[in-house]
Order: structure tokens, then C-alpha cells, then sequence
């Protein structure tokens, strides 16, 4: 076996045995068929991946479908989500597909169903309907309406299609087995009838097509080579294949199902109903909240496409669910951060550093480097005067050995600048540091070639100049929930796990480089993490959101 064979994942595998076998490789089609009743999310993002992978890796065609069947929940505005989330991952559709555009088909194949004695229209109610399915240990009971003629069935359903009964009075039902032992066998609802405007077809249809009839049929239509679905429809395959054997012709291509495992994300939720009500019950700022595992929400909190894809092909393909920590997620950012995101300075909880032997009133503007990992990323400069902020936290009056940053009668280097000592401090009445008074060695600047700048100190201190400072506000985003799985607790609700803490507004400064800034910049703050513009910004008020800091903070609490 070929290294390559070796590292194929088991869709690929699939996928050339049956190019062995039954497929020429032109026959090959994928499709993405999303429903558009929310944002795409985290979990989306790997079946997307995986989808228009196979087309790039094959050169083969790609469908992105919406499964837009349900109009009390589907809206344009997820449609148009999708498909800005899509584009932006860097993947390209072959055909933009709509399951509304088969109603018509899917209905003629109903009345065929009908007219060969393999649907009947059920009066029963849904909760009639589910008693009478029985339990996968009892067997199903048929419905009393299993054995109206043909000629009803048809009267009934056109009923159903022109809106002359009401929501819940009839559904049309598949005859298949009621002693099935999957039990999405039992004579599986085909169609409901629902009085709600579509958001394409308006109110043409008062009768909507359920998703496993929809889907394998939607799949033949289009022919789909291979329909990659989650291990929740395993059990749906069965069906799939029931439904295409009722229309299949053998000039044509047949879909095949097949499933891959989900692949959660620890500290979040991805269910969209769950995500929706914390929408709805303003827990966050909408479906792009950066605190949210929408992809819209990961873009505005700063994450690459390159970062999400390459988490997506990291965590592989599998045939078991399993658990992945965020944790991961926040490593390919900050990997792919490191190599493209220019470095700045920014103070976010400043206090005033005072340099007592700089000249009054000058400023020297020194050499940063945009970025050590980029070569080509050249240089900046940055201005330097007599008064600076810090961090508050990079001084203390009294310190231990292990404190690296300002104390007093110790020294340290200010980024790109000199080496610095602390003498004093300046307290208000209530005994906090209002100003740190400090001297500097002139002849210590950093780059200039001197004794003096070749000596070693333990600390170097990140700082912005008080005379240039840019004044920002800042977003600090944490983890959405306290809890790994808080969607897994059968006592407890997923809202109980909703983390106080996720979001800190402060108001910080950083250099002026940074004042033509646009949303979607994104840059290293010096020793503080990883930031990008927001799109709430003004060339009045400039906000940054944290994408994530340098370090996994959430790795000490876990020790």
C-alpha cells in the first residue's frame, strides 16, 4: 500500500473503492445542505471542510443546497449568512441548490407513491401518530386510515396542497412496515401541511416535504455521488435508501449515505436551538456575538479561515463522537496569528511611568519590527517622550525574586527603548499608584550598538508614549461557558453554565500606528494576546475585540 492509501481518511477510502468499482471519477458530486434556520457554526465548519475538500482533492463538483423546508423557522438573512460564511472559509459552490426548487417533483412523486399504495393520508394527530408507532420493544399499531382508497388519498392531499384544512388536521405517511425495528420505518411522515410565507416560494405551498423525504430525493436529483451526513443519521439510512429505490431509474446515479462522527467542542454549545436562545434571551449580541461558535462569530472575534480550516483537518475525520477542547481551537489561531499579525504596543490597564532624567518635551521615534516571523514585514516607528503608561501589573513597590518586571531599585528594558530603574512612587489619598517614577540609561537604547545596550536585565516591559497615546476600547472575550460540556447535565439546564465573566469592556491606549485602523485588522498587543479591529469602531472610538490571549490562561485553572 501507497503512503497515500495510508494516509487516507475512511470517507476517502469510500470513496476510491467505489471509484475501483462502480464510479468514474467524473461522476463524482458532493453537496453542503445546510438548513437555513440559523448560523452555521463551529460543528458546520468541519462538515464543510470536509465536503469541499473532497471536491478540491477530486476536482469534483461541489452543491450547496438549503434544506429549506420548514418556513416557520428558515429567514433569508440565514440563507445569506451561509452563504457570506462559506465564501469567506475560501470554498466555492458549484451550483447553488434550494430543496424548494423540487417541491413540484417531490410532489408528483407522492402522488405516485400515493396511486401505487405506498402513502396514504393519516387524520390522526401527531401525538396519536406516536403512541400508535409503538417502542423499540413493542411493535407498531397500523393507523385506522392506513387502508383509505387510493381515491380519498388523492382528494385528501390535493387538499392539503391548495390550504383547504388546517395545520395538524392530516399528514401524508409512507406505507412501509409498522413492525420495523427502525422504528423511522413505522410509515414515516411524508408531508405536513403548514400556512406560513416561504421565504422563496411565498405562499404557493401549503404542504412541506419532511427531510428524509426531501433530502436522499434532493440528493437524486441533483446526483450527488455521496452524501456524507453525522452519526445521527445512521438509523436514516435505511430510509434514504427505501425512498431512492421508489424512484430510481438505472440510467442514473445513485446516492449513496454515508456518516462521520460530530465532533463537539468543549465549553460551548452547538445546538441551534440552544444558540438561539441565547439570542433571544440576551445572554449575547446576536447570532456574530465573538463570544458565540458561529463562524460569523469566530470571523468577529478575530479568527483566520486558515485557523478553522486547519483545526477542521486537524481533528481528522472519525467514525466515533468525541470531545474536543477549545483549547485546540485557540492553538491554530494563535499559530496562524503568529505568522501574519503585525506586533504593536497597547496598555489596557495603564498607569503613568515617569522618566525623571528624559528631557522634558522631546520625543525620539524608534525602530519596532512589524514582525520577527514575517522577513518581509518591515519596520515601524514609534514615538518615545519622558512620560509613558504601562500595565499596573508590570509594577509592584515590593517583590520577590521571580517578579520579572518593575519594582524598585531593580531594572528593566522597555520594548524597543532603553533600560529603565525604578526609583518612587506618587500616591493619591486612598494610597493608590497614580505615577511610578523611574531613570533611564541613555546609553542603553535597543539596536544602537553600545555596551550599554547589550546588557542583560531579566524584564522587558511593552509601553506607549502618554503624548501620542490612541485611546481604545477593548472587548475582552472569554469562554462562553465554565463548564467543558454544560449541554450534557440531565439535572442541570445548559444556561446554568453561562460564564459571568465572558465579556470585560476597559478602556485602554495604544500606539498611533494604529489610528487608520479597519475592521477585520488583526494584530499581536505585545505581551497581552491576540486582537482585531470590531466593526462597532469609528474613526472616533476604535474597538478591538481579543481574539485570544498568548497563552492558554484556562490551563492553569485545569491543574
Amino acid at each position: 500500500m501507497t503512503e497515500e492509501k495510508e494516509s487516507l481518511n475512511f470517507i476517502e477510502h469510500i470513496i476510491e473503492e467505489d471509484l475501483a468499482t462502480t464510479h468514474s471519477r467524473n461522476e463524482l458530486c458532493f453537496r453542503f445542505p445546510p438548513e437555513p434556520n440559523g448560523y452555521l457554526h463551529i460543528g458546520h465548519a468541519s462538515a464543510i471542510c470536509l465536503n469541499f475538500g473532497l471536491g478540491e482533492k477530486y476536482d469534483a463538483p461541489v452543491n450547496l443546497r438549503f434544506d429549506d423546508t420548514n418556513p416557520a423557522k428558515e429567514e433569508q438573512e440565514f440563507v445569506d449568512a451561509i452563504k457570506r460564511d462559506i465564501s469567506w472559509l475560501g470554498f466555492t459552490w458549484a451550483k447553488e441548490c434550494y430543496a424548494s426548487d423540487y417541491f413540484q417533483q417531490l410532489y408528483e412523486w407522492a402522488v405516485r407513491f400515493v396511486k401505487e399504495g405506498k402513502a396514504y393520508v393519516d387524520s390522526q394527530s401527531s401525538e396519536e401518530i406516536a403512541k400508535q408507532k409503538g417502542t423499540p420493544n413493542t411493535l407498531g399499531t397500523p393507523s385506522p386510515y392506513r387502508d383509505r382508497s387510493v381515491e380519498e388519498n388523492l382528494e385528501l392531499l390535493e387538499k392539503m396542497k391548495n390550504g383547504e384544512v388546517v395545520e395538524g388536521e392530516h399528514v401524508l405517511r409512507a406505507k412501509i412496515d409498522m413492525g420495523s425495528s427502525n422504528m423511522l420505518m413505522r410509515d414515516p411522515v411524508m408531508y405536513r401541511v403548514l400556512h406560513k410565507h416561504h421565504h422563496r416560494t411565498g405562499n404557493d405551498w401549503k404542504i412541506f416535504p419532511m427531510y428524509d423525504w426531501t433530502h436522499g430525493e434532493s440528493d437524486y436529483i441533483e446526483q450527488i455521488s455521496h452524501s456524507f451526513c453525522t452519526l445521527e443519521f445512521l438509523p436514516h439510512r435505511e430510509l434514504y435508501d427505501w425512498f431512492l429505490d421508489q424512484v430510481y431509474q438505472e440510467d442514473k446515479l445513485r446516492p449513496k449515505q454515508r456518516e462521520f462522527a460530530r465532533r463537539n467542542l468543549s465549553h460551548t454549545v452547538v445546538s441551534k436551538r440552544k444558540l438561539a436562545k441565547l439570542v433571544e434571551e440576551g445572554f449575547v449580541k446576536g447570532w456574530d456575538d465573538p463570544r458565540m461558535p458561529t463562524i460569523s462569530g469566530l470571523r468577529r472575534r478575530g479568527y483566520t479561515p486558515e485557523s478553522i480550516r486547519n483545526f477542521a483537518d486537524s481533528i481528522g475525520v472519525g467514525k466515533r463522537e468525541n470531545l474536543i477542547d477549545v483549547s485546540h481551537l485557540e492553538f491554530n489561531v494563535r499559530e496562524d496569528l503568529n505568522k501574519k499579525a503585525p506586533r504593536v504596543m497597547a496598555v489596557l490597564d495603564p498607569v503613568k511611568l515617569v522618566i525623571t532624567n528624559y528631557p522634558e518635551g522631546e520625543t525620539e521615534w524608534l525602530e519596532a519590527e512589524n514582525n520577527p516571523e514575517d522577513a518581509g514585514a518591515g519596520s515601524r516607528k514609534v514615538p518615545f517622550s519622558r512620560e509613558l503608561y504601562i500595565e499596573r501589573s508590570d509594577f509592584r513597590e515590593e517583590a520577590n525574586r521571580k517578579f520579572f518586571r518593575l519594582t524598585l531599585n531593580k531594572e528593566v528594558r522597555l520594548k524597543n527603548a532603553y533600560i529603565i530603574k525604578g526609583e518612587s512612587v506618587v500616591k493619591d489619598a486612598e494610597g493608590n499608584i497614580t505615577e511610578i517614577h523611574c531613570s533611564y540609561d541613555p546609553d542603553s537604547r535597543s539596536g544602537s550598538g553600545t555596551e550599554a545596550s547589550m546588557r542583560k536585565v531579566k524584564g522587558t516591559l511593552h509601553w506607549v508614549s502618554v503624548a501620542d497615546a490612541l485611546p481604545i476600547e477593548v472587548r475582552l472575550y472569554d469562554r462562553l461557558f465554565t463548564d467543558p460540556a454544560p449541554d450534557s447535565y440531565k439535572e442541570k439546564d445548559f444556561m446554568d453554565f453561562v460564564n459571568p465573566n465572558s465579556l470585560e469592556v476597559t478602556t485602554g491606549y495604544a500606539e498611533p500606528s494604529l489610528k487608520d485602523v479597519k475592521p477585520e485588522d488583526k494584530f499581536q498587543f505585545q505581551r497581552l494576546g491576540y486582537f482585531v479591529v470590531d466593526r462597532d469602531s469609528t474613526s472616533e472610538k476604535i474597538i478591538f475585540n481579543r481574539t485570544v490571549p498568548l497563552r492558554d490562561s484556562w490551563a492553569k485553572l485545569a491543574e
